[in-house]
């Protein structure tokens, strides 16, 4: 694996309490970010992102888990790409991971420093790379949407 990573900051205008729980509950995870979600808020517990609630054996993090939980500042978790990166990076020992940092920033607002790392230095790995750095935007952008207003915008389905 490379050592290279993703990374994205985004301020939210909200408490690290709240942007907390928009990581960690699942039924604010299902309003920003993916459909259905299945989510044990402890360390080695489930962080599982269903983005075809229909078929949850595909577009899924399924099986994925919490590396790191230091509520309400640090949450690191186990990462599957896209059923067109599944080869490789679905595979056992070939798992990303990505941490998520909340510091909190002025008038009650949240920075939100996102981390995504363990990407392999083949070509097809350098589009799995690539294809996330578009997709956290997007994702990021969901998130400020639905803590800022409380609608959020299912980015990844």
């Amino acid at each position: 694996m490379g050592l290279a990573t993703i990374r994205q900051e985004l301020h939210i205008e909200a408490s690290k309490e709240i942007v907390w729980k928009a990581w960690t509950d699942p039924s604010w995870v299902e309003v920003w970010f993916a459909p259905s979600a299945f989510i044990e808020p402890f360390e080695g517990g489930r962080y599982e992102l269903y983005f075809d609630p229909a078929n949850k054996e595909r577009m899924s993090t399924k099986e994925c888990k919490i590396l790191t939980l230091e509520e309400p500042r640090k949450l690191v978790f186990e990462w599957k790409g896209p059923d067109p990166f599944a080869n490789i990076m679905n595979m056992p020992g070939a798992l990303t991971a990505v941490e998520v940092l909340l510091e909190p920033a002025a008038r009650d607002s949240t920075l939100v420093k996102l981390c995504h790392s363990g990407w392999g230095e083949e070509p097809e790995w350098q589009q799995a790379k690539a294809w996330h750095v578009e997709a956290w935007k997007q994702v990021l952008g969901s998130l400020k949407t639905a803590v800022e207003s409380g609608q959020g915008d299912l980015c990844c389905i």
